[in-house]
């Protein structure tokens, strides 16, 4: 767990708006690329629920569902990422994984990979039947409308590691020097047996979590320190071994913590290292702070994709999550992002529930503010340039629609959209439909059809901790 802190940037976006009313211009000249989606990691929630319907479809499709009474409206992730576990309970040639003190049951994720008798993924080293629940919920999260699958790695199977404690070893590298070579042949079995028999193509595979970060060996959950040159070593490793499989899964790299630690990584990888990636990963818990905007010009001028590709915070009322979603669209401009764990304790959970009692409770409001952009931004349509520090903006030309989420945060106002720097806007009298949650109580996720343009504009009332939504339809931006 980690706590948000709030850089003075971020103080900033979240107070311009106090005060008088505000008008907003849109920009059409510049976007940010084509948004590919948005995604949850399975691995803790998937471990513990995956084999329930009705929680595929509310986080995967954009129907509605009953959950514990409570009618959610459907996120429409469309991206899974599934996690190759490092546990298991055997013995072999008298050694046994090392079981952290503070890990929970529902954080030990099955390795389909038992000993190191044999590589061979048909022998009886490996065992395909483990981790059901989480393959469960990832065929469900493909039959409720999941297009992209990114496999990857908390930590090395135990056995491979020094200590045999896939929680970690401190700031040393966990993963044995002669085990490089096995931990991308192990990402690469899971790979192609996913191909082979779950009906899953992985677009991406990533062997590192967190890899500069220190990691046990009393942790939480799985872990491993990686230093940047052992990453440098593995992932040629991990190019090999998919090479060698016949797979189109790309490399995705390094999942690090903070931005500015994904910075130093992807620097010190070297050239070399970096032409074998194709997407930089980076998570999202430097929150307000970091260089978002440096590794987005190191990622731009390589050609390379990037994601958010886990973000996570203990605020149930959905505030941290926006401010720092809008943080990544104005200064990172990924085209993915990816929360962390659906169902978790209090504050961290979409939806709060126990992943070790089995127990769900009700949706956070946290739910609700995350509804606003996944349900409207939806796959294939242009990011564009945000209107403010507190605005995102999305368009798809197919349909002619333009999105905007907004927030307001430090006193009640009126905000109006000026659209009359695109080339058509919709006519006088157009209904713009409109979807509202108030994160401090009130609205969560409520239509409404009140608002009409006005000589290519529309005002709109806001209270203090509002987040809207606005599809306007009739928008020729060019």
């Amino acid at each position: 767990m980690r706590t948000v802190v709030f850089s003075s940037l971020t103080l900033a976006l979240l107070s311009q708006r106090a005060g008088a009313d505000t008008t907003l211009s849109l920009n059409p000249s510049t976007t940010w690329g084509t948004w590919e989606g948005w995604g949850v990691s399975l691995a803790w929630w998937a471990k513990a629920f995956g084999n329930r319907d009705d929680l595929a479809r509310v986080f995967f499709s954009l129907n509605s569902q009953s959950i514990n009474g409570q009618t959610l409206p459907g996120l429409g992730f469309n991206i899974a990422r599934y996690n190759a576990g490092a546990c298991s309970n055997n013995t072999y040639d008298g050694s046994s994984m090392v079981v952290s003190p503070n890990i929970k049951p529902s954080r030990q994720m099955d390795s389909f990979w038992l000993d190191w008798a044999s590589s061979d993924p048909t022998s009886s080293s490996w065992n395909w039947n483990v981790d059901a629940n989480q393959r469960a919920m990832l065929q469900k999260a493909k039959a409720n409308g999941a297009n992209i699958f990114e496999l990857f790695s908390n930590a090395p199977a135990w056995w491979m590691d020094l200590n045999h404690d896939p929680s970690g070893n401190g700031l040393i590298d966990n993963l044995q020097s002669w085990n490089y070579a096995n931990h991308s042949v192990y990402l690469a079995n899971v790979a192609q047996h996913a191909s082979q028999n779950w009906g899953i193509t992985f677009q991406s595979v990533e062997a590192f979590n967190e890899p500069t970060s220190p990691w046990g060996p009393s942790g939480t959950q799985e872990g491993c320190h990686f230093s940047i040159s052992t990453m440098a070593t593995v992932i040629p490793y991990l190019k090999t071994a998919l090479s060698q499989r016949g797979l189109s899964s790309f490399i995705a790299a390094a999942d690090e913590t903070w931005y500015d630690l994904a910075i130093t990584t992807w620097i010190g990888l070297g050239s070399s290292v970096q032409s074998q990636v194709t997407r930089i990963n980076v998570h999202g818990y430097q929150y307000g702070g970091g260089r978002r905007d440096v590794l987005y010009t190191l990622a731009n001028a390589a050609g390379k994709r990037l994601w958010n590709s886990e973000y996570g915070d203990g605020d149930s009322t959905g505030v941290s999550l926006f401010s720092n979603l809008l943080l990544d669209f104005v200064w990172l401009h990924p085209t993915a992002w990816v929360y962390w764990q659906a169902i978790d304790i209090s504050g961290w959970g979409l939806i709060v529930g126990d992943n070790d009692a089995l127990t769900l409770s009700s949706a956070s409001t946290k739910y609700f503010v995350l509804a606003q952009f996944t349900r409207h931004i939806r796959p294939g349509m242009q990011i564009l340039t945000t209107l403010d520090g507190n605005t995102a903006a999305a368009y798809d030309a197919s349909s002619q629609k333009l999105v905007i989420v907004a927030g307001n945060w430090n006193s009640s106002q009126t905000i109006t959209f000026d659209l009359s720097s695109a080339k058509t806007t919709p006519a006088n009298g157009a209904t713009v439909p409109r979807w509202s949650t108030q994160t401090s109580g009130g609205d969560q996720y409520k239509s409404y059809t009140d608002i009409k343009i006005n000589n290519g504009q529309f005002s709109v009332p806001f209270s203090v901790g509002q987040v809207q939504t606005f599809e306007i339809s009739g928008v020729v931006l060019k």
